[in-house]
């Protein structure tokens, strides 16, 4: 089964061709840039690199968010396009999961970061069991120190990671201390290779419901749903 893996949330651009298990190409680029001008050129460039044809593709794979509006608008609107013009499965994966695949070497909790502004973060809980990501927490937006509040009860070491934890490491300091890894062994971007780990296996979405995962409403829009109210 050839896979291509779509992960524009963040500013990490990652596109990924993978055949079952085997990475066949990546592409990254860590670049404050439009990923709309650069996703199709990316996978263009990629499948060309890699010799393989639309037609030879077999599923597609795309980080759903949370993470940065119009980048999670941009990945699944060409996944959702991509997988409709292909006739072939749509997966959608949760971009907080995909970072925090790339610790997989990691025996502890593990807690990736993308931030929410405002003392807020996107953030989930996992960790590995037998070789495979597991779930503790489910992604969420809350305050952080609320979150490292909950962590501390777990008594046991969370690595953070992803590029955003350098804005928030004097906070997770602050409750956390010695409890909080927060060094440079592990990778701060999701690579789009393990999106496509995580997502080959997961069932296919359904293209005409499937919608990005925002966990909340974009500042703009709740602003309008506010002043909606205030008229009525």
């Amino acid at each position: 089964m050839k896979v291509l893996a779509i992960d524009t949330s963040t500013y990490t651009l990652g596109v990924s061709l993978s055949e079952n298990e085997q990475v066949i190409g990546e592409y990254m680029t860590n670049l404050n840039k439009n990923h709309s001008l650069r996703v199709m050129p990316a996978i263009e460039a990629l499948m060309k690199e890699c010799e393989v044809k639309p037609a030879d593709l077999d599923k597609i794979i795309v980080a759903k968010g949370p993470g940065s509006y119009t980048g999670v608008r941009i990945g699944v609107t060409i996944a959702k396009t991509l997988a409709w013009s292909l006739n072939i499965p749509l997966a959608g994966v949760s971009s907080l999961a995909a970072l925090a695949a790339s610790a997989y070497f990691y025996p502890s909790y593990i807690s990736p970061i993308f931030d929410a502004r405002r003392g807020r973060v996107y953030t989930g809980l996992y960790r590995f069991e037998n070789g495979k990501l597991a779930v503790v927490e489910e992604d969420q937006n809350l305050a952080l120190k609320d979150w490292c509040n909950q962590l501390k009860e777990l008594n046991e070491e969370v690595l953070f990671i992803g590029q955003d934890v350098r804005l928030h490491e004097e906070a997770i300091r602050e409750v956390l201390a010695d409890q909080a890894l927060l060094k440079g062994e592990y990778a701060s971007s999701p690579r789009p290779s393990d999106l496509a780990r995580l997502g080959l296996h997961e069932p296919a979405a359904d293209l005409h419901s499937f919608v990005p995962n925002y966990i909340r409403l974009a500042e703009a829009e709740t602003k309008w749903l506010e002043q909606q109210r205030a008229e009525k």
